[in-house]
């Protein structure tokens, strides 16, 4: 049983995943002198500057567009690492709470960054999921193009199906350039959340969670 809940709703578009491509340019060698290749993400970042007006071969903007391919590489290819590893303990039906997750993403509408506080809550079986891999899982769906009530969903899907736990709940609040910068240019928190297995219905384990946010962020 699930239950999702958003204060805001977005149309959920799926992210389209492309294998970088390469090209040789010229102006660039390589160590043994032929020409290095070039990421065709240079050319989109030259092409965006033209296209505002901006001078690309200026002394400011001259290494703008090998940093801005470098940067969409550096977000797009984000390795999590090993998210599996789990270990064999008792809770006696403990809820495990990791809270404070501090991820960003980009939105898909306006490819504009949104920063989100991420908590998930988890009640394990015989075996935990050890600790970091809650900030693994998390930073691996923020680093694709989201909007975040996909985020929170991919992040509790994914939790559940390493734990092997039905019982996962997970909330973020993040806040959206995509509404700060622009539009309206207000800035202002919005909240998701996805509640599954014992978190769905409105009962003890999710008042225990609710209350240990309440808690926490009582105490900053």
């Amino acid at each position: 049983m699930t239950t999702e809940h958003t204060t805001q709703q977005h149309d959920a578009v799926p992210a389209a995943a492309a294998a970088p491509e390469t090209r040789t340019g010229p102006g660039r060698t390589g160590p043994g002198g032929p020409p290095a290749p070039v990421d065709p993400l240079e050319d989109v970042g030259r092409k965006l500057l033209l296209a505002i007006g901006e001078d690309p071969d200026r002394a400011g903007l001259a290494g703008t567009p090998a940093r801005f391919a470098r940067w969409w590489r550096e977000f797009s290819n984000y390795e999590a690492g090993d998210v599996d590893s789990l270990f064999e303990l008792k809770t006696d039906g403990q809820i495990v709470v990791v809270s404070d997750i501090e991820v960003w993403s980009l939105c898909e509408h306006h490819l504009l960054p949104f920063s989100c506080s991420v908590t998930i809550a988890y009640r394990p079986g015989s075996h935990v999921l050890g600790l970091s891999k809650f900030a693994r899982i998390a930073h691996r769906h923020a680093h694709r193009l989201q909007v975040q009530e996909r985020l929170v969903r991919d992040i509790s899907d994914e939790i559940s199906a390493v734990s092997g736990s039905p019982d996962v709940a997970v909330i973020a609040r993040g806040e959206h350039l995509c509404m700060s910068m622009r539009g309206i240019r207000t800035a202002a928190t919005m909240t998701s959340s996805v509640f599954n297995g014992i978190f769905a219905d409105y009962g003890p384990p999710r008042e225990e969670l609710i209350a240990t946010i309440a808690g926490a962020r009582s105490t900053r």
